[in-house]
């Protein structure tokens, strides 16, 4: 009978090579850290030894929207002190937390990347008075389209009598 989930062979990949690595992760103790060779003075400084689970593209996208302070507010903000309105599809924000995966930066690497995305935007929305929204989609983020721009309809100016 054969496995045909068994790896055999240097190219195979060990598929539960990161859920062990994770569980011995949580395992580590102090004196595991003086052994692979750091100095007691500066364990003794670490009070607790911890480790940390990857995030996830779900979790990227709360961190981007749920707090208080949440990066998409602050630009929402900034967008409207310049009477803007300021839109991510749900899919944008999707592949701005896949895009941080890639460059394995974290959380703190999401303003990077909003930076990258709405600098040339937030550049010409202040000299355009016409701007009344900016969307932002996938094809954005990726690059292959520049964000929808609605502007305001002008109002008909009132006829002189």
């Amino acid at each position: 009978r054969v496995n045909k989930n068994a790896a055999l062979g240097f190219g195979s990949e060990l598929k539960y090579e990161k859920e062990k690595e994770d569980e011995l992760l949580h395992q580590v103790t102090s004196q595991d850290l003086v052994k692979f060779g750091l100095i007691p003075e500066l364990i003794g400084r670490l009070p607790v030894i911890t480790s940390l689970n990857d995030l996830g593209e779900d979790d990227l996208v709360r961190i981007m929207t749920e707090p208080k302070n949440a990066i998409v507010k602050q630009y929402e903000r900034l967008f409207d002190m310049d009477g803007v309105k300021l839109r991510f599809k749900p899919d944008a924000l999707k592949e701005i937390a896949k895009m941080t995966i890639e460059r394995k930066t974290g959380a703190r690497g999401l303003r990077g990347i909003f930076e990258e995305l709405l600098q040339d935007v937030m550049f010409d929305i202040p000299s355009d008075e016409t701007v009344k929204s900016v969307t932002i989609t996938k094809e954005c983020v990726k690059g292959e389209k520049s964000p929808k721009i609605t502007h305001k309809i002008p109002e008909p100016e009132q006829i002189a009598e």
